[in-house]
């Protein structure tokens, strides 16, 4: 009995343990990041641990330079590309990638890895890498206490993919094809039951296409609705960069009007600006 009476109080002990554990909250020292950021007709997103300085010296104590580092803490960092990107000028296909770095004064080598369920690059190996290039170190006058993933510079086709600490920051140039993926969707759009004369007519205008199809379409919308200020901005726009000043200018003062009716500031603005221009 007393062998059972010492067992029984074992495991109470330990299932108080347990509890006592499953209830204790408190912040992790290398606080969770998920970074989502649409990019082209995708989304790049970024699952990493921040961890701080907390008076160290990064290349002394903090990275192993010359070695492969998981790129923040804890687990190993995730990147997922929802679409094909290029890193560098090196094409990456769609798919979730842990992303390593090998640290080092002068560059830094980026890695992706097929392995992303790993904790550290304790079992990192590198016949699972998918992708490896290098990048210079850019020095940073302020100094970052926290690890850092940003995205910055985003355009439609193109961003750049920041990793900041101390003061040394990592750029990763990206890009991805838009262009072609967005002119294969309005071919296709153009032959439903309602095109979309409007966004077709300005991504015409806006990436050097055929300005005499955006102004065919942009007549199309604009008749649809007489009284929408921002029709006539569009396609004031398109006569300009036609060449057609006397037109642009007659039609952003129709703008003008439209959008004084609708007590639109914004688009009184816009047009004015195209008058404004159309005179010089």
């Amino acid at each position: 009995m007393k062998k059972i009476s010492i067992l029984f109080t074992y495991i109470m002990i330990s299932l108080y343990g347990l509890n006592a554990s499953a209830q204790l909250k408190m912040p992790q020292s290398s606080s969770l990041q998920t970074l989502i950021q649409e990019f082209g007709l995708g989304k790049v997103t970024v699952s990493y641990s921040r961890p701080n300085i907390k008076g160290r010296s990064l290349e002394k104590d903090l990275i192993p330079f010359g070695e492969v580092w998981r790129t923040g803490a804890n687990d190993a960092t995730v990147i997922t590309f929802t679409d094909a990107v290029t890193l560098e000028g090196n094409t990456v296909l769609p798919g979730e990638y842990a992303l390593f770095t090998i640290p080092g004064k002068d560059e830094w080598t980026i890695i992706l890895n097929k392995e992303t369920k790993q904790w550290g690059s304790y079992q990192y190996k590198q016949a699972a890498d998918v992708l490896r290039f290098k990048v210079k170190p850019i020095k940073l006058t302020e100094r970052l206490e926290t690890f850092n993933i940003n995205f910055s510079d985003v355009m439609p086709s193109s961003a750049n993919l920041d990793l900041s600490w101390e003061n040394t920051r990592i750029t990763i140039k990206m890009t991805t094809d838009v262009d072609s993926k967005v002119m294969a969707n309005i071919d296709a759009a153009m032959k439903s039951e309602k095109p979309p004369f409007y966004p077709a007519a300005i991504y015409y205008f806006e990436n050097g296409k055929d300005l005499k199809k955006a102004l065919e379409w942009i007549n199309i919308a604009e008749a649809g609705d007489q009284k929408a200020p921002w029709f006539k901005y569009q396609k004031a726009r398109i006569q300009l960069k036609i060449g057609d000043k006397s037109g642009a200018a007659q039609t952003a003062r129709a703008g003008i009007e439209a959008a004084k009716v609708l007590n639109n500031a914004e688009y009184i603005r816009l047009n004015e600006k195209i008058l404004t221009q159309a005179s010089q």
